[in-house]
Parts: structure tokens; sequence; C-alpha cells
């Protein structure tokens, strides 16, 4: 097969592009240059999309003796997931970027054009495992290693993706394996840092970043009665149990330290509580997607897992035409709209939606 490698500059990359090419495939290797800013040199792990990036994947490319290229997606980047961030911000939600890119860019826009140019596949490195399923169709699963499973950011890819999607690391049992193939192999990325934190924001300054670009705007901070025990400078600077950073004038009756529990930027409020009433008792969201084929019933057991290193809850699902509501068997903790819900069954992706509505646990004081 033709193959297109997403080469990132990171060590699982370049060894999935290696394992592609062992396994007797046509390789291309490309790197996805996100930002039309001057980059600069990235010290220690933070971020990632650099020049030192870029120049990481071609020098693996050519220990591999594949082509390289560099394909510009900074506006599709800037459009499907910059703004996409600061528009879920402003509207009080909590976005996640990384499933943005997924879903927009890395499994959208270049898979679609991967396959305008003749290719077959889109391989990367990321942890997961694409299967045939029992009954027909494919099906999306976990990594070998769940300490690096990354079905969850996953979730978003549709059967017709997977259709053309290759994960050569899925079946690996540790990472330092991988770390140990890449040295072997001569790359030098083999001991390079894994990134964290979002790719766009590598200083780790959100509320900095999102105040630059949104603005101040002086508004209330208040209890779940309704009473004003502080005040702030963007309702879009807070995220659902957050704890830090909340300047409360008024001390809790109890004495005990008081968390977001819900932003509301049309009146730019943001309303705080006790840890308890994060406790969350369903979710629903109305943007959902299939990871192989739809469940056939309308109501069905699953596990739901709402953070990309979060531990699965089973939970009882409800699917519409327009919404998928979930019930899991013991409260969620801190769940912010905008943030992703991936349903599991066993080690399978059924699929995600974005996290619309939710209902407390502990309900509001009269």
């Amino acid at each position: 097969m033709r193959v297109l490698a997403a080469m990132s500059g990171g060590v699982d990359s370049a060894v999935a592009a290696a394992r592609a090419v062992d396994a007797g495939h046509d390789v291309t290797g490309v790197h996805l240059a996100l930002s039309r800013a001057g980059g600069t040199l990235r010290a220690g792990s933070r971020g990632c999309c650099t020049i030192e990036d870029a120049m990481d994947a071609r020098r693996a490319a050519d220990r591999l003796g594949i082509p390289f290229y560099v394909w510009d997606f900074s506006e599709r980047f800037r459009d499907d997931v910059i703004e996409d961030f600061i528009a879920e911000y402003s509207a009080g939600r909590t976005p996640n970027p990384c499933m943005r890119c997924n879903e927009k860019i890395k499994f959208a826009a270049v898979l679609e054009k991967a396959l305008d140019l003749g290719f077959d596949a889109v391989c990367t490195g990321h942890y997961a495992v694409v299967r045939d399923g029992a009954s027909g169709g494919l099906e999306l699963h976990r990594a070998s290693d769940a300490a690096k499973d990354q079905s969850y950011v996953l979730g978003v890819l549709t059967e017709a993706q997977l259709a053309h999607t290759m994960f050569p690391l899925g079946n690996t049992p540790t990472k330092a394996l991988v770390r140990a193939e890449a040295e072997a192999r001569g790359l030098t990325v083999a001991q390079k840092p894994d990134s964290h934190d979002i790719c766009f924001i590598p200083d780790g300054d959100t509320r900095g970043w999102l105040a630059d670009r949104v603005g101040t705007r002086t508004g209330e901070i208040v209890d779940r009665a309704g009473a004003v025990v502080g005040s702030h400078e963007g309702a879009h600077a807070f995220t659902v149990g957050q704890r830090r950073g909340l300047s409360l004038g008024v001390p809790a009756a109890d004495g005990k330290p008081r968390f977001v529990l819900e932003v509301r930027p049309i009146t730019n409020t943001v309303v705080v509580g006790p840890k308890d009433a994060l406790a969350i008792a369903e979710i629903a969201g109305s943007r959902f997607t299939w990871a192989g084929r739809a469940p056939q019933e309308s109501v069905f057991t699953c596990h739901v897992q709402i953070r990309a290193h979060a531990d699965p809850v089973p939970a009882r699902a409800a699917v519409s035409s327009e919404m998928v509501t979930v019930v899991p068997d013991v409260a969620l903790d801190g769940v912010a709209p905008g943030q992703t819900a991936v349903l599991y069954e066993g080690t399978r992706v059924l699929g995600q939606f974005t996290i619309d509505t939710t209902r407390s646990a502990v309900p509001v004081p009269a």
C-alpha cells in the first residue's frame, strides 16, 4: 500500500513510520506545519509542532530512506482548532483541542488530501488498535499499553476514516520498548521527551492567552443561592472544577474551599460551591459520532470516560436521533460542558459526544 506517515518529530511517529516501511509499504513522511508564526526551539517537553520538531521529523525520514514533505495546514488549524477553542471558552465551555485537531486536521483534512494524492492510508504514532469487528466492519480498541492508550482522543474517528488509518504501535506493550527500538534503529529522537500541554499555548498560561484574545470584563462570582461572594476579570478564564485563583471575598459558612460549578458567559457570572456539588449524575450532548457501526439498541450499558486519563465508569446510555444521554452508575466528578465523553464496550470505542448539559447529583439548596 501507499502509506502517508504523519511524522510529528517525536519518537512514536518515527517508529510507526519505520514499522510501516518494514511491513513493505511504500511510505512517504509528512510533517504538519500548524503555525505561520516564527517558532523557537523548544526546551524540555512543552508544546509540539515547533521548528525543532520539523527538523527531527526530517532527520527521522532521512534515516528511514523515505521521501519527506512539510504540509502547511496553519489556516485550517487556526480556523478549526484555535478559533474553536476561543469560541468554546467564550461560551462557557471547556474544549479539548486535541480532539478537534484529530477530528478536523489529522484525520479529516490530512486524510482527505492523502486519498486525493493516491495514498491508501495514513499512519500515525497513536497508541490504539483498529481491528475487524465480530459482526463485520471495523472497530477502534484500546492499546495494549494502558498507560499510553490514546483511544479516548481518537474517539472522534468514523468507520470510513478507520478504513484508511494505521496505528503500528497499538499492540506494543510499553513505551520503553518503542524507545529501545528507536535507539536500535539509530533514530535521534529515541530519548526525546513527550510533548505536553496545549501545543499553541506552550507556556501553559491558558488564562493569560485567552485574556489577550478575548479581553477582560469584570463580573460577579456567586454561590449556588445567587449571593455575590467575589468578582473576576473574565468568565472565560474559569472552568468547572477549578479551585485556585478564585480570590473570593466572602468565605463559605462551613469554612471549606469552594470550587467553580458553572460558568455563565451571557451574564459573565461564575458560580461556585462545595466540592460535593461537582458530582454529576447525568450528561448529555447532541454532537456525536460512532467509531464503527452504531449501537443497535437505543438504550444500552457501556463505560463512559470524560478525560484522556480518567478511569472509565460503568453507565447506561440512551440514544435518539438528536441526543445521547448517559447516566453513570457512580457520579462523575467535575464535568464541564464542552468536554468530550467517549463510550466504550470493553476495550472497544463505541463513539463520542461533546457534553452540552450536565445534571448535578446534589440539588441546589432551597
